[in-house]
């Protein structure tokens, strides 16, 4: 039986909870409930792994231009609005979200109690209704599961989330770019998702709230990373990096504990922890060898997005025909080694993901203090096929903290705050390239994955303190000549192209760059930062 709260959400959207007429609501029933409705309603199929699979429909990504902030007097000061936060009018908030109401007081939904923050002293309750059993599936893995006393206590949600993926918003009646919308609205504490079945959106906006509630309320910087720590040593790492540069595959290693895959918070001289309870993995190319404890985590209570599948209901991950945003979503439990309090002490070490499609990036290099604001803020990666819509080719692309799309304040606000963590506790910093080697995207190879995690592993067990490096005059970084597990002459980016002139075209070009967006995006911070950066 629910309780008061949920019903009391209910009722002031104008869905009736009681009565002959009423459409059932199911509150955080269990996993294998939630399978069995998705089933019955045709929303997907059990694969022979006991994963439940879905096709998301036209969106297969993110949909980051029909993304939303209302412009509320409370916020108003503090959004860092702009080409990523668009404000909208609260009348188009009210008409979506009354939309969506009206479609829900017609059908069953399925209620989650969740949490978004493993230290419960920083933790927000988020109450997810859906219309797919499926979608409260994916969140219930997502988020951290409250235990049995905390939803005796749970009381009224700190947010609320609607997730209606069969609502279709108009651009004429609703104020909005197509018919999928997110929208959301912190004065009522309520974010609005339509027209999308891509359930990322749903997990995405759940961060993008708690990336203005930790740093405004609570102080505690919030970070678009990985973590785990090494249960021996204590040590912990955060791993910064945008969809697709190989944040949960790199994290999650048989050798240290995995603290979570994508979202943390970092409390000044105190903890790193979880915002979620769950993972959400690319499938692209997914293999027991390569990728051992993901590809085990795919099976009974796992979710995967149009994962194709042969007539035995086999996955078929190297089959792309749906999207090459090929996902699948399971708590974290199910990495074996997974830290089960989703919290460690501060990061001693930070690495910055990413995947140069230019591939004239090291694969690994030391960063400065001055040199790690600058990467910080400048977030270069190449998005990868498929994390958005229209997203075919790797695309070169800049977004501050390695995840802008969900960072409603200004980029000065969270550098500041990792600025001050560093100082504090001296952590480490290295520049880490999953991208390309041995020429750009089309010309030269994808860097193994091994060798990413080798050059990570020598970060973190000190084997990189003491080796010599070389200073890349262009890039200016500090690259070590030599990297245990990684092949030596792939260090030297230039010595390893074909032609080396090409390199230093490809190379000048990216610097070039580099320099544009920080003159146009950060004219103001110091000097020393700048100049920590590339030079063309």
């Amino acid at each position: 039986m629910a309780n008061e709260s949920i019903m009391k959400v209910l009722e002031s959207l104008g869905i009736r909870t009681a009565g002959a007429d009423a459409a059932p609501v199911h509150v955080d029933l269990t996993v294998p409930e939630l399978v069995e409705h998705a089933l019955a309603a045709g929303e997907g199929k059990l694969l022979d792994n006991g994963a439940l699979s879905v096709e998301t429909g036209e969106r297969t990504g993110r949909s980051p231009k029909d993304r939303f902030i209302v412009d509320t007097p409370d916020v108003h000061d503090t959004i860092a609005w702009g080409g990523v936060n668009v404000p909208i009018a609260r009348e188009s908030f009210e008409s979506v979200r009354d939309g969506i109401a009206g479609r829900f007081a017609e059908r069953p939904l399925y209620v989650v109690r969740g949490l978004a923050g493993a230290d419960r002293r920083h933790a927000r309750k988020f109450l997810i209704v859906c219309e797919r059993a499926s979608q409260a599936l994916f969140i219930k893995q997502l988020l951290v599961r409250p235990t049995d006393e905390e939803l005796e206590t749970y009381g009224a949600p700190d947010f609320t989330v609607l997730a209606a993926p069969d609502y279709k918003t108009d651009p004429e009646r609703d104020g909005v770019h197509s018919d999928a919308t997110v929208i959301i609205n912190f004065e009522d504490r309520m974010t609005v998702i339509a027209g999308t079945g891509y359930s990322g959106e749903i997990k995405k906006s759940v961060f993008s709230v708690m990336n203005y509630l930790l740093p405004v309320e609570d102080k505690v910087l919030s970070m678009h990373c990985s973590a785990n720590v090494d249960p021996e040593s204590g040590k912990s790492a955060v791993y910064f990096g945008l969809s697709g540069t190989g944040k949960t595959s790199l994290s999650a290693t048989i050798t240290r504990q995995l603290i979570g895959d994508d979202e943390h918070g970092w409390a000044l001289g105190d903890s790193v922890f979880n915002i979620e309870g769950g993972c959400y993995a690319k499938c692209d190319g997914l293999t027991e060898e390569r990728e051992p404890e993901i590809y085990r985590a795919v099976r009974f209570g796992a979710l995967t997005e149009n994962v194709v599948s042969d007539a035995k209901r086999h996955p078929d991950y190297f089959d792309l025909s749906l999207t090459q945003n090929t996902r699948v979503g399971y708590p974290v439990e199910y990495i074996p080694n997974c830290n089960p309090a989703g919290t460690g002490p501060e990061p001693s070490i930070v690495f910055f993901l990413t995947c140069d499609a230019f591939g004239v990036l090291p694969p690994i290099a030391r960063l400065t203090r001055e040199a790690a604001m600058y990467h910080f803020v400048t977030g270069f990666t190449s998005k990868v096929a498929g994390t958005e819509q229209g997203i075919v080719d790797p695309v070169p692309t800049f977004s501050a903290l390695f995840g802008e799309p969900f960072m409603p304040l200004d980029p000065m606000v969270y550098a500041d705050m990792l600025a001050e963590r560093m100082d504090r506790s001296g952590a480490k910093v290295y520049l880490v390239n999953t991208g390309w080697v041995g020429g750009g995207y089309g010309v030269g190879n994808r860097i193994p994955i091994q060798y990413n995690h080798a050059s990570i592993a020598a970060a973190y067990d000190g084997a990189l303190d003491n080796v010599e490096y070389v200073h890349d005059d262009i890039f200016n970084l500090d690259v070590p000549v030599e990297c245990p597990g990684v092949p030596t002459e792939m260090m030297d980016q230039r010595s390893f192209w074909a032609d080396p002139e090409a390199y230093d075209a490809s190379a000048r070009k990216l610097a070039g760059m580099f320099e544009e967006n920080f003159a146009r995006r950060f004219p103001n911070l110091p000097d020393e930062v700048r100049d920590a950066g590339p030079h063309a």
